[in-house]
């Protein structure tokens, strides 16, 4: 099974799809043409990636995240209404790249309130926009008011349709700032959400660092502290943190408290293909 760019961020489920037999690529064309499937990865990919799949009589699955295609079609919708798109996000960020290679017309992208007042474009035209998944309401809430204040005619998305899984760990280590001494942030350096985690730990006046696993932690981060939170980007698996745990057993003795948070128990549905194919393997 071939896999077009990384499924998730994360080193460790990678390397676990990879020891399977998965083959991760960046492109299609470095795909054979042997009938072998392909998964795109759960950022979503621009409609040039499955057209060229469909040309090439790939068999495909699209893995991409349920929410990330709702953006995808809240820009649709968008434009069809007439408006120019905005696109709050990570210049080069795979979702990125996705979604504007999804919107039928010109996505003006925004990184910054510096970006929203550079953009080339009336205050009286109709505008909407749109955000990147892996940014909570408070990554994005001054650039959305400065294109409130810049346009008179705007739309957006309701907050809600941020990502779940980002805004409940950014709020989450919030409130673990105020009971640890040091913060340990459980993911990937490509890892947009992970990477956030520990700059809100850092803002916030707690010393934060990002690590992959128990393997990359640092003894004298831990000099002075008394109590360490550990929290976990997106798309890292519960079995890392439970690594870091025992590295911290390795320095010294460790009790273990959970904050409490909000319960995630959101399940979606597979792709109607695996989905057809695991009935027919239980009849």
């Amino acid at each position: 099974v071939y896999v077009r760019h990384e499924i998730v961020h994360n080193r460790y489920v990678v390397d676990g799809l990879r020891a399977k037999g998965a083959v991760f690529v960046e492109e299609l064309d470095e795909i054979p043409d042997d009938g072998q499937p392909v998964v795109f990865s759960a950022h979503g990919v621009p409609k040039s990636v499955p057209d060229s799949a469909r040309a090439r009589q790939m068999f495909f699955l699209d893995a991409t995240c349920p929410l990330v295609s709702k953006v995808h079609n809240q820009g649709k919708r968008y434009v069809a209404k007439g408006r120019r798109l905005i696109l709050i996000g990570h210049q080069g960020h795979p979702e990125v790249v996705g979604t504007m290679g999804q919107v039928p017309g010109p996505v003006h992208l925004v990184q910054s309130v510096a970006d929203v007042a550079a953009l080339d474009l009336p205050s009286d035209e109709p505008v909407a926009y749109i955000t990147q998944t892996t940014l909570s309401v408070d990554d994005t809430k001054d650039i959305i008011a400065a294109l409130e204040d810049r346009f008179a005619d705007l739309e957006g998305p309701d907050t809600r349709d941020i990502c779940y899984a980002t805004q409940n760990r950014q709020s989450s280590v919030r409130d673990l700032s105020k009971l640890v001494d040091v913060i340990l942030v459980v993911g990937a350096t490509n890892s947009s959400n992970s990477n956030r985690l520990r700059e809100i730990g850092t803002e916030v006046g707690v010393p934060s660092y990002l690590i992959a696993d128990g393997s990359e932690l640092n003894p004298l981060w831990l000099k002075g502290a008394r109590t360490v939170g550990i929290t976990a980007g997106a798309s890292a698996p519960e079995i890392l943190v439970d690594d870091v745990i025992d590295a911290l057993r390795r320095i010294g003795p460790v009790t273990v408290s959970v904050v409490p948070g909000r319960e995630e128990n959101i399940e979606f549905r597979l792709p109607a293909e695996l989905a057809s194919v695991r009935t027919a393997s239980h009849l």
